[in-house]
């Protein structure tokens, strides 16, 4: 039984009512000051694969990927930035040169939250010359444009402040990412969290969560936790994504990944189903890796485990 049922049944034995009726009322108000956190809204995967099929039809249009210094490149930033504009996300690019050609991040805050106390959730939008990367990495960086355009949806006002990126150049070593972090320097500590998100609708999935900070793995391990869907600590992608930058700068770093050309074992295919000795993704950094090679579940649950992280880490 709670605190304030005790002393109602003490208060009531001996006939004090209005002092019963005094602290119930002090207790109303305590709890007034302190709402329990706004609950992240479903995000629907129709939405994020739309943006996909968007990805795709720039790579098609474009040589057939979005990789650094292509045009497909520069038109997906183009389709993210006019999007966000749209939802009240103010907006900001910033440049960069790797291997001779001119690379972009996406910036993009939220207004509201204290920004000494900034959670920062990205993806790299760049492909591989080979493809379009529509799981490699169209799947995050879709996923957390939907999970932005929800947070304008639903006029969260976030203790914290929120900003999503969207990273250039990854594929040659996390470029676009250690130049945002090297340009941040001592601002680097005002970033209470980095989340990342690189292949998250991969079509023979599994269901990986970084290990690198306990209490960013906890928010993630128990939302599926929650749904009854096992989970792995991530190992794949050690160090080659654009986590890696900010967990160099000391910043704490979380994220999802759904698995790339790894074997899936027998006990994994057990857990999440799929195909035992089958890569996760047998299109990775492929030309086949198009808007056809996502499982939708993968995709939708992931979304979801993102919203409720940036919900309830800002709050």
């Amino acid at each position: 039984m709670t605190r304030s049922s005790r002393i109602r049944r003490a208060a009531l034995a001996a006939g004090a009512c209005t002092a019963v009726a005094a602290l119930l009322g002090g207790a109303a108000a305590a709890g007034a000051a302190t709402p329990s956190p706004q609950a992240a809204p479903d995000i629907p995967v129709a939405a994020v694969k739309a943006h996909l099929d968007k990805l795709q039809s720039i790579a098609d249009a474009n040589g057939g990927n979005r990789a650094h210094g292509q045009p497909g490149y520069r038109a997906s930033l183009d389709y993210l930035k006019g999007t966000l504009d749209a939802a009240g996300f103010t907006t900001s690019v910033q440049e960069f040169t790797s291997g001779g050609a001119k690379g972009y991040n996406l910036i993009a805050d939220w207004p509201g939250g204290a920004e000494d106390a900034t959670v920062l959730t990205g993806s790299h939008l760049d492909s591989v010359d080979a493809g379009p990367g529509i799981n490699d990495n169209g799947s995050g960086s879709a996923g957390i444009l939907e999970v932005a355009l929800a947070v304008s949806r639903e006029h969260l006002k976030p203790a914290k402040h929120l900003r999503f990126a969207w990273w250039g150049d990854e594929e040659d070593g996390m470029v676009g990412s250690r130049h945002y972090v090297d340009a941040l320097g001592a601002d680097s500590a005002k970033i209470s969290a980095y989340l990342n998100f690189d292949m998250i609708g991969s079509p023979n999935p599994g269901y990986f969560v970084y290990d690198d900070d306990a209490k960013l793995e906890k928010v993630f391990k128990d939302w599926f936790a929650a749904k009854n869907i096992a989970t792995e600590p991530e190992t794949e992608g050690d160090g080659r994504s654009d986590h890696a930058p900010f967990k160099d700068a000391g910043v704490p770093v979380g994220g999802l990944f759904s698995g790339a050309d790894y074997i899936k074992t027998a006990a994994q295919a057990k857990a999440w189903g799929g195909t035992a000795g089958k890569a996760f993704d047998a299109c990775y950094h492929r030309s086949c890796d198009t808007s056809r090679n996502i499982d939708d579940t993968a995709l939708h649950n992931h979304t979801d485990a993102i919203a409720n992280a940036v919900w309830q880490l800002s709050s």
